[in-house]
């Protein structure tokens, strides 16, 4: 008898917070195991649906923010990104994102891809969003963004992330996937 590949193999025991601030929670689980055995799981739950963008003027170039990354504790170039509400519409969050980060508006937006940021360990949802027929105006950095934004060619962007000059897992994800379907390639 094969296993049915979609039955969850976990079993939890009992559950209690450890965190809790206005973007995550934080939670332990006392479980057993795929093999019946005892052990802990730590789960991070997001207040905030990841959603980037990669906006795409009719020349074919893009926008990349930058910012130094309190977590890493590195400097990272990024698609323009940010949090929106679990009970907010993602476009509606979309729009407000791009406009927060780059001062841009768009009039055609696509959805092109959902993504699970890092499933191992946190239930965190993310949404990549084409952007086009773009309108430039003033960004409204949040407080806690100290922003660069760049305009550069798309094929740019996307060596950066050959380059792994790119790191975050939305923006590598959403530039491999945007250059799948503009078609666009390196070579």
């Amino acid at each position: 008898m094969t296993p049915d590949p979609y039955k969850n193999p976990w079993k939890t025991l009992a559950s209690k917070p450890i965190y809790e601030n206005p973007w995550i929670k934080v939670r332990e689980d006392q479980v057993l195991n795929p093999s019946n055995k005892p052990g802990i799981y730590g789960v991070v739950s997001f207040k905030n649906k990841a959603i980037g963008i990669i906006p795409i003027d009719h020349e074919g170039n893009t926008w990349l923010v930058g910012q130094y990354r309190y977590a890493l504790k590195e400097y990272s170039w990024e698609i323009p990104m940010g949090g929106g509400p679990v009970q907010e519409d993602i476009l509606l969050s979309a729009q407000r994102e791009l406009k927060e980060e780059t001062g841009l508006s768009a009039g055609s937006w696509e959805l092109i891809m959902r993504i699970h940021t890092s499933n191992s360990v946190t239930d965190e949802e993310g949404f990549v969003f084409l952007a086009r027929d773009l309108r430039e105006g003033r960004p409204e950095f949040e407080e806690t963004e100290d922003l660069a934004i760049r305009k550069l060619p798309f094929t740019e962007a996307l060596q950066m992330v050959m380059d792994q000059k790119i790191t975050d897992s939305l923006s590598i994800a959403g530039i491999l996937k945007a250059s799948v379907l503009l078609q666009i390639n390196l070579s």
